[in-house]
């Protein structure tokens, strides 16, 4: 049958089959589960952060980040946003950069999107997870689990990562491209909650701070969340993409001052309420358990001392404290809670511009199965769009000409 296979209903596979059937070919979408999108659904926050107004090659991660120029010729933010405009989604620009829908649910990205491939009459099958991929003279047979088996003239593998598996990104699509000959790099789930020494967060669960986190020489400064695993929120979501060798994680619990601002603040704070034990010291400055378990970690005690008996050189201490509090990074939490997944199909063993394998004609990767993933807000699907829209477009020329 003279039709491209798409393997994947996420996405990059919607985009990849829109993208084929609009430049002229017949294509057909095959999906795990019992609909397509599903993992659209959860995207910022149940708000779709579509894109993002900076998006470029630093907000990148894999072994080579410039195979992402290919793709971003043909589609990038501009056209993305066009796109969507064309199937009836607006939307707004937020705060750094973020893009999301104007009427601010997920759900409608995916509804266009459906409304999209029904109006292109693109047929899809959905409860076909595909179990392997079989080479024939004219194409190859997707084989499914069930034991259902379908042709197809080329195939674009739009399977997603490991991230998320309750949304049906199990992994499969690298065993698929693993057949073909294909080298997949470690895989490691990122934008994720990082794990910290458990005595360093004990009685915190459930604080959040706005504090400046750091791994490295990357900083990211918002909304903290302290948990009984370690930490979370926006800020280490998109540092747990940098953890690499890093041993410890830091936040800077007053961002807007200096260290010697801070002395001070705390210095008057001493002299003005010298009888405000140790246990309510930093209440009104930062959260007040946050502060008790600093100040013991400043090696001073007991809680009961009053500030007034505090000497310059213990104030300096938790001053220094307030500005570095390390974590020990003892890892990330697991697949389940991962956005997106680091590593994946090596890039170089791909065309950049078409997407097709250059170990198999006729096999296409786009969006997560590939070794390209994106800081959180709204990276990691552009690279979904822009993938899927050159894999689809360059399978479509491929196969008119058969």
């Amino acid at each position: 049958m003279k039709r491209t296979a798409v393997i994947g209903g996420g996405a990059s596979g919607l985009l990849a089959a829109i993208s084929s059937k609009e430049h002229g070919a017949d294509v057909v979408i095959f999906e795990a589960n019992e609909r397509v999108g599903k993992k659209i659904l959860s995207t910022g926050n149940g708000r779709c952060n579509l894109t993002n107004t900076h998006a470029s090659e630093t907000h990148y991660h894999g072994r080579d980040v410039s195979f992402i120029r290919g793709a971003a010729s043909m589609m990038w933010v501009d056209e993305t946003l066009k796109f969507f405009e064309r199937i009836g989604v607006l939307a707004r620009v937020e705060e750094n950069g973020k893009v999301y829908p104007y009427c601010g649910t997920a759900s409608s990205v995916l509804d266009a999107l459906r409304e999209r491939v029904k109006y292109l009459e693109i047929p899809v099958v959905t409860g076909f997870e595909v179990k392997d991929i079989i080479k024939k003279k004219d194409g190859f047979m997707l084989v499914s689990y069930g034991g259902g088996r379908e042709k197809a003239a080329q195939v674009i593998i739009a399977t997603g990562g490991k991230a998320a598996p309750s949304s049906g990104s199990k992994g499969g699509g690298y065993a698929l491209l693993r057949k073909f000959g294909h080298t997949v790099t470690e895989l490691s789930p990122s934008l994720v909650q990082i794990k910290t020494e458990p005595e360093s967060v004990k009685g915190l669960k459930g604080i959040k701070v706005i504090a400046r986190a750091s791994v490295g020489n990357v900083s990211e400064t918002g909304e903290i969340l302290f948990t009984d695993y370690g930490l979370s929120g926006p800020p280490v979501f998109y540092l747990s993409s940098y953890i690499g060798t890093s041993s410890h994680i830091s936040l800077d619990l007053m961002p807007e001052y200096t260290v010697g601002d801070v002395f001070k603040i705390l210095s008057e704070k001493a002299e003005n309420c010298p009888a405000t034990t140790l246990e309510s010291f930093t209440s009104g400055i930062i959260s007040k358990k946050v502060g008790q378990q600093l100040i013991k970690a400043t090696g001073i005690s007991p809680l009961s001392r009053t500030a007034g008996s505090l000497t310059a050189e213990e104030i300096q201490k938790i001053a220094s404290l307030i500005k570095n509090r390390r974590f020990a990074i003892t890892g990330t939490m697991s697949w389940n809670n991962a956005q997106v997944t680091r590593g994946g199909a090596l890039t170089s063993e791909f065309d950049a511009l078409t997407l097709e394998s250059k170990l198999a004609g006729g096999i296409y990767a786009c969006g997560e199965v590939l070794d390209i993933d994106g800081d959180c807000g709204g990276y990691n699907l552009q690279w979904a769009w822009s993938s899927g829209y050159a894999a689809g477009k360059a399978a479509a020329e491929r196969l008119l000409k058969i």
